[in-house]
């Protein structure tokens, strides 16, 4: 198909943003307070016009929670926090400030009217019914949960326009059920099993003011997120650069003693998440924009917990006070990797309209500074250089801002420009079908993935490893064509065109092709 100037500018607005967005990766237990309270902690978050078959007019939200999930976690496994809102804020006017929140909050309670399931226990004659120490007393399988001594449900609320809406469940039911969780193949008799029974929680349901139906899921799935979690964090302990020829060759061909892809070197590939999914009409969420969505997740906790001395199931505390918000995900690791330990219990507190007081991380990033550190003298004695500062040294990465936080103009920047942190989705450029992804998205010639938007197949964490140390002073290919951006020059970054790794692959093919796209999750045993 012939192209316009035109493409070829989008094109390569497009694979700017790709690499500046993706200083970033995934938050898993990213700041010193979030790690005391896991079952708020937000782990991932994507926005993307969905790949379904047949739901190209639908744009689909994941807020991933509670991390790192042992699926033998038993034997209370991983309830959500029924003090807590669960939020996923939409902006699409470009103010920074949500003008849709869909809010989540759940309950639970015990079989048997909160007495729970009790056991007759000893002789008859001298017999106590007895309540069981376990959620489950038996199998449970699709249409039947009768086994079941533990259910989590929950409300959905529409929050827009200063005014809020319940949406109910279209069988007329008060609350939505999360399943339970996969705690093994011989209460659910099977991967297949438990898959069925959690379909039947998969909702239509109707958005006021919306014509078309939505679709909700709340549950348990495969992490769906790739990395050397362990070793990176452990002062990048391993050779980030590409030890094949080209990623997968097994020919030992690149980075002498470099990392090279295998799935063993994904620290997730044995863990769970809980899903709150929501697919949205494209038409309902837009507003009066141009098109282009920014979305974040957050949760909040009421201001005062007073733990009860006398604790039992149904008042183990008592919380009051205003809501405050104690988590924020939008642009996966920003929490990580590039707010300084000092800030990022106050960057989960804060609101991407009051961006501007975290600017000098992103225009002095520190990462690079540690990366010299670690592997300045090993990289001149492999290459026998005599490379004086690996870090790039074009300051104040000014490249880094004017993607970070505010997109590109005619591509995915809103109406109204505020510099601010979140994801942004052009809602008008069509869904790529899983089987053509490109796990680099933009920067693959993937124009549906990310940064427009995040799929759950994007690999963001070997770009960004790459232009944290300078990708974007060199050559990058713009529709096949090198490329300079004009940022800055190949001087600035010395290693900035090393085919920096963590060694994890990533991939649509990884991934279901249907809503919610996450996994089926691990089950905590196997038969």
């Amino acid at each position: 198909m012939k192209r316009t100037a035109t493409f070829f500018a989008v094109t390569a607005a497009l694979a700017t943003l790709s690499l500046l967005s993706s200083v970033q990766a995934s938050s898993h237990r990213e700041a010193p307070n979030i790690t005391r309270m896991p079952a708020v902690d937000a782990s991932d978050f994507y926005l993307f016009n969905s790949y379904e078959p047949g739901r190209e007019a639908y744009v689909t939200l994941i807020a991933n929670y509670i991390p790192l999930q042992d699926a033998y976690g038993g034997p209370n496994y991983f309830a959500m926090d029924p003090a807590a809102v669960y939020s996923i804020h939409i902006d699409n006017d470009g103010d920074a400030q949500p003008d849709l929140s869909f809010n989540f909050r759940f309950s639970n309670t015990l079989a048997n009217e909160g007495a729970g399931v009790k056991l007759p226990i000893g002789p008859e004659g001298n017999q106590k019914m007895v309540a069981v120490p376990l959620k489950n007393v038996g199998g449970v399988e699709a249409g039947n949960a009768a086994a079941l001594n533990f259910f989590e449900n929950y409300t959905l609320e529409l929050a827009a326009a200063g005014s809020s809406n319940m949406i109910m469940p279209a069988d007329g039911a008060m609350t939505f059920t999360k399943p339970y969780d996969f705690i093994g193949t011989k209460t659910f008799s099977s991967a297949a099993a438990y898959q069925a029974y959690a379909d039947q929680y998969v909702y239509q349901v109707a958005l006021p003011g919306c014509d078309a139906m939505a679709r909700v899921f709340v549950g348990q799935r495969k992490d769906a997120f790739v990395v050397n979690l362990g070793k990176t964090f452990d002062l990048v302990n391993y050779v980030p650069v590409e030890g094949d020829s080209a990623p997968g060759a097994g020919d030992g061909g690149g980075f002498p003693g470099g990392i090279t892809q295998s799935s063993a070197n994904d620290d997730l590939a044995d863990k769970n998440v809980t899903s709150l999914a929501i697919e949205v009409p494209k038409a309902c969420v837009t507003g009066s924009g141009n098109g282009v969505i920014g979305a974040w997740t957050t949760a909040s906790l009421p201001q005062a917990r007073i733990l009860n001395p006398n604790a039992n199931f149904a008042r183990p505390e008592v919380n009051g006070g205003a809501l405050v918000q104690v988590s924020r995900l939008s642009n996966p690791l920003v929490n990580e990797l590039v707010i300084g330990l000092a800030d990022k219990d106050k960057f989960n507190s804060s609101k991407p309209a009051d961006d501007g007081q975290f600017a000098d991380y992103v225009t002095h990033p520190s990462l690079p500074a540690l990366l010299n550190i670690l592997f300045r003298d090993a990289v001149n004695t492999t290459l026998g250089t005599n490379i004086a500062d690996l870090a790039p040294s074009n300051f104040p990465r000014l490249d880094l801002v004017n993607a970070f936080l505010t997109g590109v103009a005619g591509v995915n920047q809103l109406s109204t420009v505020t510099p601010s942190e979140m994801l942004r989705l052009n809602t008008a450029i069509a869904a790529t079908p899983a089987a053509m992804q490109s796990a680099f998205g933009v920067a693959g010639d993937d124009l549906a993935g990310f940064p427009n938007g995040r799929r759950p197949g994007d690999d963001v964490v070997d770009i960004a490893l790459r232009v944290v140390m300078g990708a974007l002073c060199h050559d990058i290919p713009v529709n096949g064509t090198p490329t300079n951006l004009g940022y800055c020059a190949p001087e600035d970054a010395p290693v900035g065109n090393v085919p920096f790794t963590d060694g994890a692959p990533l991939s649509a093919a990884m991934l279901d092709t249907s809503f919610p796209y996450l996994l089926t999750p691990l089950p905590g045993s196997a038969n």
